[in-house]
């Protein structure tokens, strides 16, 4: 998809008049999505279950207003940037020269640093139609620590059959360094449905990326097998939730998986499903990695659509990026960008029905 606004001029739209946005929403014979321009966000998905039934499968608030007031600490379902992921000392350098983020996970940066990142940005609506809608976001130089001006574009489109495809693109005016995704909690049996335990979920990959205590990576990437992490046929989420075995800590998953497939291939690389509502999720990305997040830091303060507190485990994020810290590991698969280079990247979301 050609994006003709980046080799031209930008126009930036203040918060103030962006955030008067209403919810976009888009919808096709078997899904219904609703976003916001806050954070490029998806608010909501409704996908049927095995009967048909019609319901929401993403954790979230029930307005626009909470989104904006609330959302900055958990990302439901936003775009994560500049750089999604951690990185070690909030600081790396790239051509030689040293790049200082702001730390906000002990010292380290977590989703680019600082208290302002792309999930709290009101992003621009630049084009819109039933079944599609792209956000664009200016960046500028310095923002969060990181060099360059940057210009985003996030576009949702359905692509039909229960689908919807992610397409990122980015320009930047100085060599950075960028990793998106999104943070969309799912829940398949429905938001407010509780734990996501019996869900199962598969991941193609046999290798996960070892980290320190901070979550760091080492530089290692061990087999799954014989671990918690072996996902290469489904488990539900539960057993791994609640194992202590290492690698695993007492907040469930937070773990990343590498993927041997070649380099911006778009391939399936995770599944989850729920036996209960017979929903299906298969995730395909042209990412080389996959972080999944089953909410253990979730507080249980706000409430959902569904008007109940959202819990821990309630919901599963499947980040399809980068690895995190790598601008301090140039054997890991790069994120530099540079000037006159268009970053691209891909993510697709295939629901479907088990009778």
């Amino acid at each position: 998809m050609k994006l003709g606004w980046l080799g031209a001029a930008f126009l930036t739209l203040s918060g103030a008049a962006q955030a008067q946005d209403d919810t976009v929403e888009l919808r096709d014979e078997t899904m219904i999505v609703r976003l916001l321009p806050f954070g490029a966000t998806v608010t909501q998905i409704e996908v049927p279950d095995r009967d048909g039934k019609m319901e929401n499968i993403l954790l979230g608030f029930a307005t626009p207003a909470e989104f904006r007031a609330k959302n900055g600490k958990v990302s439901f379902g936003s775009t994560i940037g500049r750089y999604a992921g951690r990185i070690a000392g909030a600081r790396f350098t790239i051509d030689g020269k040293p790049v200082q983020l702001v730390p906000n996970d002990g010292p380290n940066a977590l989703h680019g640093g600082g208290r302002a990142k792309f999930d709290t940005q009101e992003w621009r609506v630049a084009s819109r139609s039933p079944k599609a809608v792209t956000f664009e976001l200016e960046s500028p130089d310095g923002f969060q620590g990181f060099p360059g001006r940057l210009r985003v574009a996030v576009t949702y489109r359905l692509i039909g059959r229960g689908a919807m495809r992610i397409d990122y693109e980015a320009r930047t005016d100085k060599p950075t360094a960028l990793n998106l995704t999104n943070h969309a909690y799912f829940n398949l049996a429905g938001e407010g449905s509780g734990s996501i335990r019996a869900q199962r979920l598969q991941v193609m990959a046999e290798r996960y990326v070892a980290t320190d205590a901070g979550g760091i990576p080492t530089g290692a990437f061990p087999e799954v097998a014989g671990t918690p992490l072996d996902l290469r046929v489904p488990r539900p989420l539960g057993d791994g939730i609640d194992s202590r075995t290492p690698p695993m800590g007492d907040r469930g998953y937070n773990h990343a998986w590498i993927f041997a497939k070649p380099p911006g291939a778009l391939r399936p690389v995770a599944r989850l499903d729920d036996p209960k509502s017979g929903r299906t999720l298969v995730v395909e990305t042209t990412e080389p990695s996959i972080q999944v997040y089953t909410g253990g830091y979730i507080d249980g303060r706000d409430r959902g659509p569904s008007g109940k507190f959202l819990q821990a485990y309630d919901g599963v994020a499947l980040e399809t990026q980068h690895l995190s810290d790598s601008p301090n590991h140039p054997e890991f698969p790069t994120t530099v960008l540079r000037p006159g280079k268009l970053f691209r990247s891909t993510t697709v979301w295939r629901f479907g029905v088990e009778r």
